[in-house]
């Protein structure tokens, strides 16, 4: 064959391999996002190929075209290079400025009526005069904060560090994939900041310093669910299992626990409480904690859904117990509106008992698959020993700042009762399975 026949028989071959145009004048070519195109803007440059952290290089080695069908897995590149709404297709570059979605369809989902709150979407946005505010309130403004704080904990693309902002591969033991790239970051895991999570707070604080402390506090009221790793996940839950004491009943599995963190006032009252009952009573000389500050379950109802997975804004709801004690902590003018009596008077009561507490936790839905108990901080201070009822109580005995019931006689686990609100304020909310 000539060199002439060779070069016509090769272009034949290529010919027949390249998709027709359609038409006869093909169009100009042109850059299309998401069926949306830009005739007169020029394709983005090709850029290095980047390999995805914990995929091996083989599975990087076919490049994904602005163009391409999305497929099951994600488009090779870096993971910050991704749609903010779909995270499946790239950003899109119109040659001069990278774009926060993959297209027009995308870039409408992430886009709330104009005129509604972008948290709610049921109420107008708020105007005062000069400004037209994103929400229509400050509740909103501050659950739409909240709600973007619990999307820190979700659970990372798989095979990726969890720590916030690492995105290296996970490290593998005994043949077991770890949630972690390094011990380093396992162990800070454990130990992190429960606002950031990207430090470690400072010995039995739950912050890293005052910034996080400072933050989490001006959002308050609000809860912040604690990984089930973190020594704090670990600590509570021990505190529900040993002190889960009815022999009748198997203690249920832990599912999640939130520290609650109330408004900063509510924080500053109960803090001045505890001075000043130390101040009476010098109980940190004796080596226990100031006020004789100790944690006590309190079980009540829950009329929401709150604690559930993905469930952490507290409801309006006048039967909801447990949301209205998170929010505004207890108040002694309530007392009596469950069970109509006391042992020890009118008083605020908890348990050292988880079982206990139990008893008294319940959901107005029989059907929810898990139970809500509180562990409060209460100001315990100088204790009065009871054994027996005295229902006319308003106060503890002269001297003393909370009614001690022991085990004996008539009751059958303690209970500790303190009779000023400022005494008592919720800690932790955990959520187990209901029995």
């Amino acid at each position: 064959m000539s060199a002439l026949s060779s070069l016509s028989y090769l272009a034949g071959m290529i010919s027949q391999n390249t998709p027709p145009t359609k038409g006869k004048n093909p169009p100009k070519r042109s850059a299309t996002v998401n069926g949306t195109s830009n005739v007169n803007k020029s394709l983005p440059q090709p850029q290095s190929q980047v390999v995805p952290v914990g995929i091996p290089a083989t599975s990087a080695s076919h490049t994904t075209s602005v163009n391409a069908t999305p497929s099951s897995s994600p488009p090779t590149g870096s993971v910050n290079n991704l749609c903010e709404v779909c995270h499946i297709r790239p950003k899109f570059v119109d040659g001069s400025k990278t774009h926060p979605y993959c297209g027009r369809t995308c870039a409408s989902k992430a886009t709330p009526s104009p005129g509604n709150c972008e948290f709610c979407h049921a109420r107008p946005k708020r105007f005062d005069g000069t400004r037209l505010h994103p929400y229509c309130s400050k509740s909103c403004a501050i659950n739409a904060e909240a709600a973007t704080r619990q999307a820190s904990l979700h659970i990372p693309p798989h095979g990726i560090c969890h720590i916030p902002g690492c995105s290296k591969p996970v490290y593998r033991s005994n043949g077991h994939a770890s949630k972690y790239c390094s011990l380093a970051h396992k162990s800070l895991a454990e130990n992190s900041c429960i606002w950031c999570r990207k430090a470690p707070k400072q010995g039995d604080k739950h912050f890293c310093g005052l910034a996080c402390s400072d933050e989490a506090r001006k959002k308050g009221p609000i809860i912040v669910e604690i990984p089930d790793d973190h020594v704090t996940f670990q600590g509570v839950e021990s505190q529900f299992k040993s002190s889960w004491r009815h022999d009748d009943k198997v203690c249920p599995t832990v599912r999640r626990i939130y520290k609650i963190i109330p408004e900063q006032s509510s924080l500053d009252k109960y803090d001045a409480y505890r001075d000043a009952v130390e101040a009476r009573g010098q109980f940190v000389q004796d080596g226990r904690s100031a006020g004789n500050e100790n944690r006590r379950w309190h079980g009540t109802t829950r009329d929401c859904h709150l604690g559930d997975r993905g469930h952490t804004q507290f409801c309006s709801s006048s039967k909801c117990s447990l949301c209205s004690i998170m929010k505004t902590s207890y108040k002694l003018n309530l007392w009596g509106k469950k069970t109509g009596w006391g042992r020890f008077g009118a008083g605020i009561y908890t348990s050292s008992t988880s079982s206990k507490s139990n008893d008294y936790s319940s959901n107005t839905d029989p059907n929810a698959p898990l139970k809500a108990i509180i562990l409060n901080k209460v100001v315990v201070g100088k204790g009065y020993k009871m054994t027996r009822d005295n229902t006319s109580l308003t106060a503890p005995p002269a001297g003393f700042d909370s009614v001690l019931a022991e085990k004996g006689s008539r009751l059958n686990h303690d209970e500790l009762v303190v009779y000023t609100n400022d005494a008592i304020r919720p800690s932790y909310l955990v959520m187990y399975d209901a029995l």
